[in-house]
């Protein structure tokens, strides 16, 4: 396609596989095909025996593509058989009308992205089409309904873009997370996307705007978006920097879209209409997740650190351990909570032990006590995973309420040679935010850090005590009177070969910050001199 700076040129000749489809007949196929294939989806899960929601397009199971049961594997093979003609068929119909409105083609990628997809159905269907060069009219911006109340010059309308959008975007979090109490695909994809794409086309309302502007505009409505959901104690500045490189990709993808929007006049008087179009579509996505029954995929973190001591004595510390120094990590001082001690009430299995958290306590009543090998517990009762930064202080958001939920967990210990112990703490949970791939990655990383505090403590305490228990054993031994002491390097030969192995493989477990140094120093020195 050639054509002038406002990308119009004459229009394609009709014809072919990729002759251009109207707005209209565009939308009226979507709504169609998709009404069809939610019918079939639905009759095929009852033949196997399933039920089958709107959601679990977003959700379509509880696990991850990697990890589907075998049990499971014919009728999701069967569903992508259903789906493959009905992909094709929606890339064709779309590749068709964006050659109508004169936009990229590259915005057919946009149709594998859930919840944006819907945005750009929606806006496609809205953009008029590109009329023929001669037909055009000599400035149809001045029509249009938001040439008229944008502001026309370059700062006055991108002030225009930014207020209407953080306005907007403000809403859709409180709607989303305070009204409907969902964490899902339309606030974190669909909200970020949308604020991109309308500011833009405001901006862009008069005339056209290059890309850069575009982008800093869409930028600037999301920070903005940002600091109005902090000022008014919607949420706090750790959840938002979470989200942040979910976000702003998602943004820049909208002005893209704004930016081709707007770069053709023909197109332009279409911004009315998607904008109320998104305050529309926006709402109803959130309203289908919050009804939905999102299946939260239950998920299994292990850590392990190798311990410088035997399991008995990796036991003892494993069960109740006493208070851990401050954090020095940088999640963990900014408001993550974080393990401070733990004590058991009982012994055995229907003990209930208490890790005490910076936020409160975890209640895990024993499930199997298998001393010295295998510690398991439930999660009955657990404190927020967080304390949100906030201007106004204590904020409580509701994503601190049940969304990153602990189910149990288990501490493993397996001997190893050397008087040495393998110590690995696993636990499962369930993240209820969506997109799970993504937020798992913090879920993920958050608990194994967790692990990694809980271990290295235990670890330090029982190689501590178990060094002073070997500094005892040679304190005795070198009470023989003289007439009596054997020479130095028999009596080195004498003790626990399990201390001299522990010596020697100390510097590695030191260098991982395992070990205590006071205990380990005072044992070497006092060994070197006794094998010297």
């Amino acid at each position: 396609m050639t054509g002038g700076p406002d990308g119009g040129g004459s229009r394609p000749a009709p014809g072919g596989l990729l002759r251009p489809l109207r707005r209209g007949r565009y939308a009226a196929a979507g709504v169609v095909l998709t009404a069809l294939k939610y019918a079939l989806d639905r009759l095929l899960a009852a033949a196997f025996g399933r039920s089958w929601g709107w959601l679990d397009y977003w959700s379509p199971g509880a696990f991850s593509i990697d990890g589907v049961p075998r049990a499971e594997l014919p009728f999701y093979a069967a569903l992508l058989a259903l789906a493959a003609p009905f992909l094709a068929l929606g890339l064709w119909l779309t590749a068709r009308r964006l050659r109508d409105a004169g936009l990229s083609r590259w915005l057919l990628v946009l149709f594998f992205v859930p919840v944006v997809n819907v945005l750009l159905f929606v806006t496609l269907s809205l953009v008029p089409s590109r009329p023929p060069s001669a037909a055009a009219p000599a400035d149809p911006r001045t029509r249009s309904l938001a040439a008229r109340v944008v502001p026309g010059s370059r700062t006055g309308s991108a002030i225009a873009g930014v207020t209407i959008t953080t306005v907007l975007g403000i809403a859709a979090v409180a709607l989303g997370a305070n009204v409907l109490g969902v964490y899902g695909w339309g606030l974190f994809l669909g909200v970020p996307f949308a604020l991109g794409l309308v500011s833009v086309l405001v901006y862009g309302a008069n005339e056209p705007r290059p890309m850069e502007d575009c982008i800093k505009v869409s930028l600037a409505s999301v920070g903005l978006v940002g600091v109005g959901v902090l000022a008014v104690a919607l949420e706090g500045a750790i959840c938002l920097v979470m989200a942040l490189p979910l976000i702003l990709p998602l943004a820049v993808l909208g002005s893209i879209v704004g930016h081709g929007i707007q770069s053709r006049a023909w197109a332009v008087p279409a911004t009315a209409h998607t904008l109320c179009a998104t305050i529309l579509v926006l709402p109803a996505l959130m309203g289908i997740e919050a009804g939905g029954a999102a299946r939260p995929e239950i998920r299994d973190v292990s850590t392990t650190v190798v311990v410088d001591a035997p399991p008995r004595e990796v036991w003892r510390h494993v069960v109740a351990f006493p208070a851990l120094p401050a954090p020095r990590e940088l999640a963990f001082r900014a408001g993550i909570a974080y393990p401070v001690g733990a004590v058991i009430e009982g012994r055995g299995e229907g003990a209930v032990r208490r890790c005490r958290f910076s936020t409160g306590d975890f209640v895990e009543p024993i499930t199997a006590w298998e001393a010295p090998h295998r510690l398991a517990f439930d999660v009955r009762e657990q404190p927020p995973p967080m304390r949100e930064l906030s201007p106004w202080g204590a904020v409580h958001p509701p994503h601190l309420d049940g969304f990153l939920r602990s189910r149990r967990g288990e501490f493993r210990l397996q001997a190893l040679p050397g008087g040495r112990t393998s110590l690995t703490g696993t636990t499962w949970y369930e993240n209820r935010m969506w997109p799970a791939a993504y937020w798992r990655l913090w879920s993920d990383g958050l608990i194994s850090r967790i692990h990694g505090r809980v271990l290295r403590h235990v670890a330090a305490i029982s190689e501590a005590r178990h060094d002073a228990r070997g500094v005892a054993h040679l304190r005795n031994v070198s009470r023989y009177s003289s007439n009596d002491q054997p020479s130095r390097r028999s009596l080195a030969a004498r003790r626990p070969l399990r201390y001299r192995r522990s010596i020697v493989s100390r510097s590695t477990q030191k260098s991982n910050g395992f070990t205590p140094s006071g205990s380990t120093s005072m044992l070497r020195a006092l060994t070197h001199g006794w094998a010297r």
